[in-house]
């Protein structure tokens, strides 16, 4: 790369620390690439790391040491991450995203990049300071939410398949009963998908009383892998005599109350804001 002025250093250099999150890369590595002095690349990261931190946008991390460098990690303010989700609340709650059983309508917000890139993050703040090797999720509506969050965390994606497919070759299949419906469902993962002791984080879109996500988990037993955290992006509270199958989890937004004949109903805020 041709020596660039110190001000078109500094926006290159956000954008090459914003496209390699949890990577670790350093100071030799950004002297050799903008042909400056170790000295002037650190007053650089000095300013990113101001800059990243009063605007919410994550922290840049330096390690000492011949073997050190800096390493971005990703995350979003509180406050900001509050208000994008009172207006994904508000969306939902809108008549005809009603489905039958109490289920809500999500895939049109789903398939927004811009909402996906902010989900991606706050699940990446919120599970910041754990040891994660791997993002798993179980098809369909989760494979995006999953994709966005291994974005942040610079992790590999792995997907949980309702039917074994011929082109993943041997799988690991179980039966886990869907805590909504009662039904014996079934899921797999092929065997070469998930190195053993690797350590999970299950992402999922909807909750109701997490049967899907305890069938990951029971699946995961079977890799001898561990669960890291679970996130999902909204939960039901509506269970009735229903228990909620795990209490360890966060969610972005919860469903509060519906009435499937008004078709009305209250959607509020996750206990990742608690």
């Amino acid at each position: 790369m041709k020596k660039l002025k110190r001000s078109a250093r500094l926006v290159e250099m956000t954008q090459y620390l914003l496209m390699r999150p949890h990577t670790l890369i350093s100071l030799t590595a950004f002297a050799d690439r903008y042909q400056s002095a170790k000295s002037s690349i650190s007053e650089d990261l000095a300013i990113i790391k101001e800059v990243f931190e009063e605007e919410g946008l994550g922290e840049l991390h330096t390690l000492a040491g011949a073997a050190g460098g800096v390493k971005y990690t990703p995350k979003m303010d509180k406050n900001e991450a509050k208000a994008i989700i009172e207006r994904v609340c508000h969306q939902l709650e809108q008549p005809e995203r009603v489905l039958p059983g109490g289920y809500l309508y999500l895939t049109d917000l789903l398939g927004q990049p811009g909402l996906l890139a902010d989900v991606g993050r706050m699940f990446a703040t919120a599970f910041a300071g754990r040891e994660i090797d791997v993002i798993m999720t179980v098809e369909t509506k989760g494979i995006p939410l999953a994709y966005a969050t291994a974005a942040c965390m610079n992790l590999p994606v792995v997907i949980v398949r309702r039917d074994n497919k011929v082109t993943e070759g041997s799988a690991v299949s179980i039966n886990y009963v869907s805590g909504s419906t009662k039904r014996i469902q079934t899921m797999s993962l092929a065997r070469r998908a998930l190195k053993e002791q690797s350590r999970v984080l299950i992402i999922d879109d909807f909750m109701k009383a997490g049967g899907t996500v305890q069938g990951m988990m029971d699946l995961l037993y079977e890799f001898n892998a561990k669960v890291a955290g679970v996130g999902v992006f909204v939960e039901s509270g509506e269970l009735g005599t229903e228990e909620r199958l795990l209490e360890d989890y966060v969610s972005l937004a919860k469903l509060t109350s519906v009435d499937l004949r008004t078709k009305q109903m209250t959607i509020v805020p996750g206990n990742f804001f608690d």
